[in-house]
């Protein structure tokens, strides 16, 4: 027997296609014989000398359909070895008329009107899984609500991005300071009209006020909490202003031990505060992708990456934490209360806040605002038009407090990347599960996806497979697991050709977390990118405060950007099913069990630093050399997934990423002794210069903790509780 075609369907009713193959589909030669998953196929024509062979089997086609991950997928067999008659026409005519009756079906959410009827009423026609486990949730109306909310805000983005909401409005009182703010921006998107037209500077007569209310306005209260307690606590005054009731998540975070230490290492949290947040330690984490159809040699066995997102956090008392410690230091914090828009002028900047609860506008004014709205924030796509978000991960899960059978999952272990199937639906799924406390599990289900208008990505199509398949994934009996709390987001991801590519400020106005969108291709969300860069981004923002250095020239040279992260994009556009084609089913599982059988077979710190955007130059081509010597069709693969535009914008970040190489080589011997020591008379000086030195300090060590920063000094009771934690 030998397969001769296996393609993917994208209709979660397999029934449907059984039918049509059954009593539609007509293969122009041979007889039909029905079978309950499909038909055999056997010659007419002389039917006594195609029956039997030398192998004494049938020369007919077996052609079936099964389903998977609410997705059906097809296959068919041929029993002998000597071809059935006209069988490539078979084969090519089965193909096309699949496509043509069954193509690509990408849904949009319903438009509703929650003052007519309830967001359960609304949906249920058409998520009816998704509706019945959400009204089994503590919040779970509320929680429903904002993912529908969260869907309609990125799509909003994604399908306009030439012409997204200006939010951001520019005012300068005279030409010489429009002038001076234009030649320092030249590298940053001016703000634009809706109509992408670019706006045309207008100047206010009147004076501004000198004295703003707050040094730092943040728009964002989970990302931005941690990162506004760290500059409340260096002395600045702070307003937070949070859409949500403060402390509450939308998602979970797991970090390891060594990069949670950082909050150490800044002040910011004490070795006992950071074990008191921890709600589970595990053993291990496994990483393992489908291989059922896949060559042999491409198997991976299961990758064990021990220290990789091992510690599950208690996300809302780390933010309850923080905000203590962001008002204890004189910050504030005004929750439900929505950001509407920002007026730049040249000794503030005023921003315009909607309360909620009481349906009132305010303004608040502010030396620097701080962007940490995540994927959901205009001022991202505003300053960066079509190249807010190049990837996008939506994700979906849930925190289930208990009701899995003893057996299925010790919680001693995680499962860090997983596939239990291949594409569906255009996408690869793949789940994530963390042990949480007591009996808790955190499940995400998620697949990495190109921006697309067309196609922009669904949290709530993703949430109905999630129902509906995570007894696939986990034997479980869904109607008996006790659930906790929705978990749900748009983890964003963007090309970066050079550590400029990217506008991640403007004008007394940065971005971080996932607005910024610098982080990892692979596991990490805007919450590991902002942990690992806290010290840098901080340290240079208070370098900025403290010497009025607030314009978009200044402000962009605070970001967490990492060339080897730039490189690993490539990796993640392997994982993308690009919209509107169709690729075989068991294509991306193939690359990742190429590439992930390569780091099982290295030690451990290799898998280790690679996950966690630690590795280097070196390591990188090693390992990219033994992928695409152990699978030479590796290439022509990334080549029909990235096409020649992504590929010359990838050679032009691999040229810069070898530059950056050579070039931390040379000065990471000796450049943070010299700026340490030049630093007093330095700064004082030349504060621009200084700036721009500690950045370069910063970007030339993909691990920082490596490269001793001049401008922080490490307290002996700093080193005591870092020696405590490890």
């Amino acid at each position: 027997m030998k397969e001769i075609l296996y393609i993917e369907i994208p209709v979660p009713d397999t029934s449907t296609v059984r039918q049509w193959l059954q009593t539609e589909f007509e293969p122009g030669i041979g007889e039909k014989v029905l079978t309950p998953d499909g038909f055999r196929l056997r010659s007419a024509k002389n039917q006594e000398s195609y029956k039997i062979n030398s192998q004494n089997l049938p020369i007919e086609l077996s052609i079936f359909v099964w389903s998977v991950q609410r997705t059906t997928y097809l296959k068919v067999f041929r029993w002998s070895t000597q071809p059935f008659p006209q069988e490539q026409q078979i084969i090519k005519r089965l193909i096309a008329d699949i496509r043509n009756r069954f193509p690509n079906h990408y849904p949009q959410p319903p438009t509703i009107d929650l003052s007519k009827q309830s967001i359960f009423e609304a949906l249920a026609p058409y998520y009816p899984l998704t509706v019945k486990y959400f009204q089994k949730m503590p919040n779970g109306e509320y929680d429903l609500k904002r993912v529908y909310w969260w869907e309609q805000r990125w799509r909003q983005g994604v399908q306009n991005p030439q012409k997204p909401a200006q939010v951001v409005f520019s005012h300068y009182q005279n030409w010489s300071d429009a002038i001076r703010h234009a030649s320092q921006a030249e590298k940053c998107h001016p703000p634009r009209y809706a109509n992408g037209k670019q706006k045309t500077q207008t100047f206010d007569t009147q004076s501004l006020a000198s004295n703003p209310q707050y040094d730092l306005i943040y728009i964002g209260g989970a990302l931005g909490v941690i990162h506004a307690a760290v500059m409340a606590k260096l002395g600045y005054k702070v307003l937070l202003v949070e859409r949500l009731p403060f402390g509450r998540m939308n998602r979970e975070w797991n970090i390891s031990r060594d990069e949670i230490q950082s909050l150490i290492d800044i002040n910011l949290l004490t070795a006992a505060e950071v074990e008191a947040i921890i709600a589970r330690e595990y053993k291990d984490g496994f990483n393992k992708f489908f291989d059922a159809y896949i060559p042999k040699k491409l198997r991976a066995p299961v990758l064990h990456t021990p220290t990789v997102l091992n510690l599950s956090l208690d996300s809302e008392k780390l933010l309850q934490l923080c905000g203590q410690k962001l008002q204890a230091a004189g910050g504030e914090i005004w929750e439900e209360t929505e950001f509407i828009r920002a007026d730049i002028y040249t000794s503030e900047v005023m921003v315009t806040l909607k309360d909620l609860k009481n349906k009132v506008q305010k303004q608040v004014s502010g030396r620097v605002l701080v962007d940490a709205m995540g994927t959901a924030s205009p001022i991202a796509w505003q300053l960066n038009g079509g190249r807010a978000f190049d990837s996008v991960c939506p994700t979906v899960g849930a925190v289930i407090e208990r009701g899995f059978e003893p057996g299925v999952w010790d919680p001693e272990y995680g499962d860090v990347l997983h596939s239990h199937g291949d594409i569906s639906r255009g996408r690869q799924l793949i789940w994530e599960l963390f042990p949480g406390a007591k009996e808790e599990i955190t499940i995400y289900l998620f697949h990495y996806h190109q921006v697309n208008s067309k196609n922009p990505g669904s949290l709530l199509e993703m949430y109905e497979d999630f129902f509906a398949i995570l007894p696939e994934y986990r034997r479980c009996d869904v109607d008996k697991l006790v659930w906790k709390k929705a978990t749900f987001g748009y983890i964003p991801g963007h090309f970066s050709v050079g550590s400029s590519d990217r506008t991640v400020a403007f004008d007394r106005i940065i971005s971080i977390g996932d607005a910024a969108s610098l982080q990892s291709p692979l596991v990490f969300t805007g919450f590991g990118s902002l942990v690992r860069n806290l010290e840098r981004l901080t340290t240079l923002l208070d370098v900025a405060l403290k010497h009025n250095l607030l314009s978009s020239q200044y402000l962009n040279k605070i970001r967490a950007f990492q060339n080897n992260i730039a490189v690993t994009w490539m990796f993640s556009k392997g994982m993308m099913v690009p919209t509107g084609k169709f690729l075989p089913p068991e294509r991306i599982n193939a690359m990742l069990n190429n590439f992930f059988g390569l780091l099982a077979d290295e030690p451990k710190q290799v898998a280790d630093d690679f996950i966690k955007d630690r590795f280097d130059w070196f390591t990188f081509n090693r390992l990219a050399l033994k992928a695409a010597w152990k699978n030479p069709a590796l290439l022509l693969w990334i080549w029909e997934l990235a096409g020649a535009k992504d590929l010359l914008r990838w050679l032009s970040n691999y040229f810069d990423f070898t530059r950056h190489t050579f070039i931390s080589i040379l000065l990471r011997g000796w450049l943070p002794n010299v700026l340490r020591r030049l630093r007093p008379w330095l700064e004082s000086r030349y504060p621009t210069l200084w700036l721009q030195l500690l950045a370069i300090n910063y970007s030339l060590s993909v691990d920082k903790r490596r490269f001793p920063n001049p401008a922080v000094e490490v307290t002996k009771e700093q080193q005591l509780q870092k020696s405590i934690v490890n």
